[in-house]
């Protein structure tokens, strides 16, 4: 194990690396092993204590994009191959335990969080920014979710119920069996689902007999939802259509909405409530699957940006617990959590992210290039170790 000579006497170590190595220096919980672009390597926390990952650093200019814009800055340098680790996962959990005394690392210099949280709020989920900002990550080609999604076409947490030897189609399927009896959902209801997606959840209501209108602002996922029920004799109960829930005026016997409240923006949530307020028939409720983020952390997050808002989900913004249920409140609509699985979405995440691993040949196929891949592997290392390390979570409400 070669310690760090001395950090300031590395020969071409700019002022950069050394503030890095700096900060790396005060893990406390686990250990990283970095490999500098000199091939040093370097120890930092206690080397008998886990978790552990590997970093190798590839430029130095790697330090300054991490220092000066934190997570985005790590996600920019790992695409541009500035750095890069045998498992993403493990040094973000790394960065996750340890954020306390290296919080630059993950949060940024404060300049570079006010310049992405301007740019951020710079996307706001109008009629015309939602369809901007949903077709720059759904609409990116069924061919390329239909890779590494389950059978179901789920994109969204699966809910294994504590048994680890469910398939992740299973567990998909348990989730939405929860949903309809959380909602008594029976034969003949009429149900609304906003944000219907690949038309998961339709089909599974269908096929008991309970009539969904659906509706999605995706055009290939409506196109594959629709041509997805005439297939599978389901369109007599099923209607998806192209249309923002904002336009719906119809009551229902219940709603359904699966992790779509993330794309509604703060700044639409009352319209967001007032919607299902008017769309419930009386004494009607609907059940809402949202990403949630730790109450204590939520206006820290709300005043910055981060990876996943910056290049994965333009104009993204997740509720805290308490904060969905206040916005519910101020539309005249009471709303509880009646379940919280977000280790449940890590284990989603990990089948994904192995299904995408092991498909990477076709992928390229499709023409989707390195740079891509490796935001994508990122981007679905960064929620599974999220969900895992509990800084995230996902939550059944209902709202009645």
């Amino acid at each position: 194990m070669n310690l760090l000579r001395t950090i300031s006497a590395q020969a071409g170590m700019p002022l950069s690396a050394r503030l890095f190595m700096g900060l790396l220096k005060r893990i406390r919980v686990g250990h990283l092993v970095l490999v500098t672009p000199d091939g040093d390597r370097c120890v930092f926390g206690d080397a008998l204590q886990q978790p552990a990952a590997t970093l190798h650093l590839h430029d130095w200019r790697a330090c300054r994009a991490v220092l000066r814009s934190g997570d985005i800055g790590f996600a920019q340098a790992y695409r541009d191959h500035w750095l890069d680790t045998p498992d993403p996962a493990a040094v973000l959990r790394l960065a996750m335990r340890n954020q306390k005394v290296v919080e630059r690392t993950v949060n940024g210099g404060w300049i570079a969080q006010c310049v992405h949280n301007v740019r951020h709020r710079l996307r706001p989920n109008t009629r015309a920014g939602s369809r901007r900002n949903i077709h720059a990550h759904y609409d990116i080609g069924n061919d390329f979710y239909a890779l590494w999604l389950d059978p179901t076409w789920t994109y969204s947490s699966a809910w294994f119920d504590g048994d680890a030897s469910l398939s992740l189609e299973a567990a998909q399927e348990r989730k939405y069996r929860r949903i309809v009896e959380t909602l008594g959902l029976r034969a003949g209801m009429r149900v609304l689902e906003i944000g219907c997606g690949w038309g998961g959840f339709a089909r599974h209501a269908a096929r008991e007999g309970i009539r969904v209108h659906g509706v999605t602002i995706s055009a290939v996922q409506h196109a594959f939802a629709r041509e997805r029920m005439e297939r599978e004799g389901l369109s007599e109960l099923v209607d998806i259509e192209l249309r923002d829930y904002r336009d719906l005026r119809e009551q229902y016997d219940a709603i359904v909405s699966i992790e779509m409240f993330e794309a509604v923006g703060e700044r639409f949530w009352p319209t967001y409530f007032r919607t299902l307020r008017r769309c419930l028939a009386p004494d009607a409720q609907a059940l809402v699957q949202s990403i949630t983020i730790e109450d204590a952390r939520f206006l820290a997050y709300r005043a910055s940006s981060d990876f996943i808002r910056e290049q994965i989900f333009p104009g993204g913004m997740l509720p805290s617990p308490e904060r969905f249920v206040q916005a519910a409140q101020k539309a005249g609509m009471n709303a509880a959590p009646s379940l919280a699985f977000g280790a449940d979405y890590a284990r989603t995440l990990h089948h994904w992210r192995a299904a995408f691993e092991a498909r990477l040949d076709a992928v390229r196929a499709l023409g989707f290039d390195d740079a891509f891949i490796r935001t994508w592997r990122l981007y679905l290392a960064f929620c599974e170790a999220g969900f895992g390390e509990g800084r995230i979570d996902v939550m059944h409400f209902v709202v009645r």
